[in-house]
């Protein structure tokens, strides 16, 4: 199919239209992965029926080996034969075994046993692989850049009024701060999610049969051969608990949010009245089709805009926490939406990232923009001063002080000073806080410093969390079922 004949922009715009973005996700996302990952369920499975005395090692080299030729658009075509996509699977496994060793392909299993295991493999997998190293890239980014304007007097801003002066670096550490705690919250999500191996009611009615004492102890080893764990203690219905997959959406949702966020404050920023963030563009990009001054901030656009259509999506995950009884359809379709929704969130990750590798601060800006507001930001550190040295009604002072400031255009600082019940105080005021009210760029606080410490923290905890990630992908490759089938990138391998 030509990739302008499909229907969703992820395919022909996002996901299909950038070839190294196409080439790390393909292996997760694909349905060809999905594919891939079932048939790497129903191997580990033969080859835990050899461990366990049931079928011979060779039978599982031959389902392995079947497994490796299997692509979707076959496992497809057998579907719409029998109308049941995990028989279609083992059907097309089972028609490249001998017949005597048909039998042990998918003993034991129902469907959801297979495809909530390899949901469960195939997330855990992109998270650690893809999602998590490209989220901390990004944090990094942030790090790099709030360092180096730690000490940037800036305007503070709530309400969208001028408040007290910041620094820029303060303001994106607090980026680097939230999007730390999501890649932590990530990350412990990603490690939780589960696998199961307990038949058609979750009551290990087919396993009993050959492990009548404890057959959950089979379902524990097959999944530490994936590298999962089931529920714990081992409990299920048809399908796995879905509440640890809901967990890893709502913190990717989460953290999606907070590149929203980041995203307005940064096109904000760029806006032509505040001017304190400039875009950088190759001479080759187009803002407008009929205004060729114009440039648009549209990567941090494109971010805020994935959000819109990827955030309420949640809504449906949480859905599919109901299911009947012990197990009814109802999740089937919504499910396999999942992987466009971990999609959009990754290219979101690459397409900030690129944003923030184009921007720079305009110090000068930043500089102009304080000086509109110096003779009233003052208001506040003049009424701490007052109170702290015991003047009774400071704050009530200085705030009709204020207005009376913006009534007549005398400063706040001389109208302050023009009061005789004030002069006591004034003398009482340190050289430091004396510079504060004449050079308010002074009046930042602690955010130079609380700046360095923050990025000095996740810096440390994404550096060592990589080291981490690398460390368990290294070590998934010697599991006992680790990655039993290695097909080319068009087949869906990862």
């Amino acid at each position: 199919m030509d990739l302008f004949d499909t229907i969703s922009p992820i395919d022909y715009r996002y996901y299909g239209d950038s070839p190294a973005f196409l080439a790390r996700m393909q292996p997760y996302v694909s349905e060809n992965a999905n594919i891939t990952y079932l048939l790497r369920v129903e191997v580990a499975l033969v080859r835990m029926l050899a461990e366990w005395d049931i079928c011979s090692a060779s039978v599982a080299d031959q389902v392995e080996q079947a497994s490796r030729g299997i692509k979707a658009d076959e496992v497809y075509d057998e579907e719409r034969r029998v109308h049941h996509n995990i028989r279609a699977l083992v059907n097309c496994i089972r028609r490249r075994i001998p017949s005597e060793s048909r039998p042990f392909v998918h003993l034991f299993a129902t469907s959801a046993d297979i495809m909530d295991t390899a949901a469960a493999l195939r997330y855990k997998e992109l998270v650690r692989d893809v999602l998590l190293p490209d989220l901390i890239d990004l944090e990094q980014r942030l790090i790099s850049l709030a360092t180096t304007y730690a000490d940037q007097p800036q305007i503070g801003r709530t309400h969208g009024q001028h408040a007290v002066p910041t620094t820029f670096g303060y303001a994106l550490a607090l980026y680097v701060s939230r999007i730390g705690s999501r890649i932590e919250s990530i990350n412990k999500a990603h490690k939780n999610l589960r696998g199961k191996f307990s038949g058609a009611v979750g009551a290990f009615n087919a396993l009993s049969l050959h492990c009548a004492d404890d057959p959950a102890v089979l379902e524990l080893e097959l999944m530490e051969s994936l590298g999962l764990k089931p529920v714990e203690p081992s409990v299920s219905s048809q399908i796995v608990e879905p509440e640890p997959l809901t967990d890893l959406v709502y913190s990717v949702i989460s953290c999606f949010s907070v590149l929203a966020n980041l995203a307005d404050d940064m096109r904000n920023l760029i806006r032509n009245e505040i001017a304190e963030v400039v875009d950088r563009y190759t001479d080759e990009e187009v803002g407008s089709s009929t205004m060729p001054h114009k440039m648009n901030p549209k990567n941090f656009e494109n971010v805020k805009s994935l959000w819109k259509e990827f955030m309420p999506r949640m809504s449906t995950v949480f859905m599919d926490q109901i299911s009947e009884h012990q197990r009814d359809l109802t999740n089937s379709a919504s499910a396999r939406f999942i992987p466009e929704l971990f999609t959009g969130f990754c290219y979101a990750t690459l397409r900030m990232n690129d944003a923030l590798a184009k921007v720079q601060p305009n110090r000068a800006r930043m500089l102009d923009n304080l000086e509109t507001s110096k003779h009233h930001v003052v208001a506040e550190p003049l009424y701490i001063m007052l109170a702290l040295h015991g003047f009774p009604d400071a704050y009530d002072t200085v705030m009709q002080l204020s207005r009376e400031s913006r009534r007549t255009g005398v400063t706040l600082l001389d109208l302050a000073r023009g009061r005789a019940d004030l002069a006591p105080y004034f003398e009482r005021f340190s050289s430091r806080h004396n510079r504060i009210l004449s050079d308010p760029t002074t009046y930042v606080g602690a955010a130079p410093t609380r700046t360095v410490a923050v990025c000095d923290y996740w810096e440390l905890n994404c550096d060592t969390l990589r080291r981490v990630l690398q460390s368990e992908r290294e070590a998934s490759k010697s599991l006992p079922c680790g990655r039993l089938i290695h097909q080319s990138s068009s087949n869906g391998s990862s």
